[in-house]
């Protein structure tokens, strides 16, 4: 009569697993995760401003793990150093007060990019209305995996034979949940969903004061909100000019509905 051969696969064995398994998942993930919000900002003149108050001005280039500015001239500092760019790393986006475009300093190809963004943008079309709305269903089943990955992990924990490997692997079944949490940066929010497209009036904290800007919101993520088409200054002695900005949604709100 034929018979099963058990196999006993070691703990050690499975730890490694899981380590590959979580490593893995890390970096497929991370590779290919980049805010929308910023990465439509990337290849262009960009204007960093600081919650400090420090400002940096370069050719702005997005990855997943920050932004690098890169200035068009070298920069020579106070001790005397050649510097040609600037990194900001993604720990460091709490300092970030503003992301500034402003139209008069895009090459000309990025006018013409950036007018027909705008174009498609203001008052979307029916197809881009259909498109964005099945965008949105994707997004939201996204935002709902992990809640049912959460919940068959606890089953399969309390009724599995598995139950007692996925336990003692909790840590590393805990990094491939925080990679896959990590990478939803685009959390469907109803109430700005339909302003989309639409002029909007942003509130803008800067320090002990808020400021509004009208503008058209282009795209929001679950970190920043971009609006285009807006009159922006940093300082307060300096003309207004037009600008798109991407601003972080701890220091922007959209109030108001412009149109």
């Amino acid at each position: 009569m034929p018979y099963i051969l058990a196999v006993k696969i070691p703990y050690t064995a499975i730890t490694i697993i899981f380590i590959v398994l979580a490593t893995g998942v890390g970096a497929f993930i991370r590779r290919r995760s980049r805010d929308k919000c910023l990465k439509d900002f990337g290849r262009n003149m960009v204007t960093l401003e600081a919650t400090s108050g420090k400002t940096i001005w370069g050719k702005l280039n997005v990855e997943n793990t920050g932004l690098e500015f890169v200035y068009p001239t070298k920069h020579r500092d106070e001790e005397g150093h050649d510097e040609t760019s600037y990194i900001l790393y993604k720990y460091e986006y709490p300092n970030i007060a503003a992301l500034i475009r402003y139209h008069d300093e895009l090459s000309e190809s990025n006018k013409k990019e950036r007018e027909k963004e705008l174009k498609t943008t203001y008052h979307p079309t029916l197809l881009r209305r259909v498109k964005r709305k099945i965008q949105n269903v994707f997004k939201t089943v996204r935002d709902s995996v992990m809640e049912v990955v959460n919940l068959l992990i606890s089953q399969a924990k309390k009724a599995t034979p598995a139950g007692a490997v996925l336990t003692s692997q909790d840590k590393y079944v805990s990094r491939m949940k925080q990679e896959l949490m990590g990478s939803v940066g685009t959390s469907f929010e109803p109430l700005l969903e339909r302003y989309i497209g639409r002029k909007v009036v942003l509130e803008l904290i800067k320090g002990d004061k808020v400021f509004e800007y009208c503008g058209v919101l282009k795209e929001y993520t679950s970190e920043f909100i971009e609006i285009m088409d807006v009159n922006y200054k940093v300082k307060g002695d300096q003309p207004a000019r037009k600008a798109d900005l991407v601003v972080p949604r701890k220091l922007g709100v959209v109030r108001h509905l412009g149109e």
